[in-house]
Formats: structure tokens, sequence, C-alpha cells
């Protein structure tokens, strides 16, 4: 019997160091069957996200090998970045794939986190549908506090006991979030403004905790290197809130603050059912390609 499918999208802190990632990347790469599908480095952010799909015992072992790498290669100390962050490898998801379960997905995330809390001893918190609490459903619930502020907390306040390892921060590469979840689409749309309050108040006014849009997250930036504000959005459920619907409500709110769309940002990879070349014209997806940038596509590759 086949092992089930996975895909695998590790955050990193680490966005501006090419050859960091790389390695961090390489180490992943080498995991016999695992398939790295796309990796984005974003500077403002100071971050990156990597895609990769294999067997379930390959993804384990990769998520395992690319946290160890990013514990010796990055040093939340020193990092500085427009996004929230907690840990070296700040984030930990399993989807399911081809001739998989969410219970797979479930397994292999509390299978991963308990390895790395004991072998390479990090505080893990399991969030998602592996969250054995109901308040750590939401990412940011735990990550919202960054590096510094768990510094303190883990330790000290059973709200932030963790899941798996010590009860206590790593002092350079502090600690990580391990989940399963459905196919998130990481998407932004960058304005033409350098004003980022109106970056911000769109994000509040289309996010779902402040009553905007159902399944979306979203946050606003400003993007130095582009010297723009920016619409940062997860939409966690794309048939229940499209991208279509999001962009349009952003432009929405934008052309109301009399600010016009500059362009959106794929971040990572979409399923084929969520986008297509119509789509991406319309939501200004500059440079489009179906083979890098959906899923599907990059296994059959």
């Amino acid at each position: 019997m086949a092992s089930p499918l996975l895909e695998f999208i590790p955050n990193f802190s680490e966005g501006r160091n090419a050859a960091v990632v790389d390695a961090i990347v390489a180490a992943m790469a080498a995991v016999p069957f695992a398939k790295v599908l796309g990796r984005e480095m974003d500077q403002s952010h100071n971050r990156c996200v990597i895609t990769l799909a294999g067997p379930q015992e390959a993804m384990a072992e990769a998520a395992f090998r690319g946290c160890r790498e990013a514990i010796a290669r990055v040093d939340l100390r020193t990092h500085k970045g427009e996004h929230k962050r907690m840990g070296a490898m700040d984030v930990c998801p399993f989807v399911p794939l081809a001739g998989a379960s969410m219970a797979d997905a479930i397994a292999t995330a509390k299978a991963v986190g308990a390895r790395i809390g004991k072998e390479l001893s990090l505080p893990v918190f399991l969030y998602a549908e592996a969250c054995t609490r109901e308040d750590r459903r939401v990412l940011g619930n735990v990550r919202n506090k960054e590096f510094e502020g768990l510094m303190a907390l883990v330790g000290s306040d059973p709200t932030y006991a963790p899941d798996f390892g010590p009860a206590r921060m790593h002092a350079s590469a502090g600690g990580l979030s391990v989940g399963a979840r459905n196919f998130l689409i990481a998407y932004n749309v960058n304005l033409k403004t350098r004003d980022v309050q109106i970056a911000k108040d769109i994000a509040k006014a289309v996010r779902e905790k402040d009553g905007g849009l159902k399944r979306v997250q979203a946050m606003g930036f400003f993007l130095d290197d582009k010297q723009c504000a920016q619409v940062s959005m997860n939409l966690l459920d794309f048939h229940v809130t499209s991208l279509r619907t999001v962009f349009d409500a952003v432009a929405a709110r934008a052309r109301d603050a009399g600010v016009e769309v500059l362009e959106s940002e794929l971040v990572g990879l979409a399923p084929a059912a969520a986008i297509d070349q119509g789509l991406a014209r319309h939501i200004r997806l500059p440079n489009f390609d179906r083979a890098q940038q959906v899923v599907e596509e990059k296994l059959k590759g």
C-alpha cells in the first residue's frame, strides 16, 4: 500500500540571506522522495516559505532536517522583519494530498513535534487540526507574543506550556508551531501608496476576526523594498472565500481610500481549483505560471 502523500510548507525566519535558505532547502531536499515544489523569500518580512510534497515518512524526515539546519543558521536575537515570528523554523504545517486523510497529517504533525522537542530541545506548540488545546487552534494565539515575548512566558506562564520539548525557549532558535491543516493560500495585495495605515485599515475590514470575510486572516505592512503598503492575507478555505472575492473586497476599500491596487502576490502555491489564467489577470497577478504556481502541475513535473 502506497504511503499517503502530504504537502509540507515550512516557514523559516530568513528572507535575506540566500545562502542560508539554500542550505536549509538542501537539507530537506536530500531526503529520498521529498520533492521541493517552490521557495519564496521576502526581504521585508525577512522570511521564507518552502513548499515540499511527498510520502508521509519523507515529509516527516524533511521537517526534522530542515528544523535542525535552521537552528544552526538562524539567530532570532539579531533577526528583524515585518512578519511576526517565534522561531528559526517558525511554522511547520502538514496538508493531506492524494491518498491522505487529515488524520494522516495530524499523526505526522504530532510525531514530528515530539521528535523535534526531544532531539532538538525546542518547545513545540501544536496548532490547527493537530491542536490539543482549543485556544491554540489559531496560530497567532501563541505566535503573536513573538520570540521576545515568549522568552519570558514559556516556563513561567502555564498558558504557554509547550506540547513537546522543554518548557523554555531556545536561546537563539526560539520555538515553533507544528500543525495539520487544509490547503491555505498565502496571498498579498500591494497598494499604490506608502501609507501603511490604509493597508492596516483594509486588513481589519476584510479579516474574519473583525467581522470581515469568512476564513480570511489579514494584516497590513509597509514593504521597504517596494516602498508601498501591503495587505497580507491567508485564505484558510478558498471554497468559502475565493481569491476573486478577497481581491475585489481589498480593491473596493482601496478605491474608497483614494488608492489603486499595484499588483497581487501569490506566496507559494495554490491548488488548481483556486486559480486560472483569467482570474490571475483579474487580480493583477503578474507573470502567473500555472506550471510553477499550481501544486498539481508541480507534482506532475
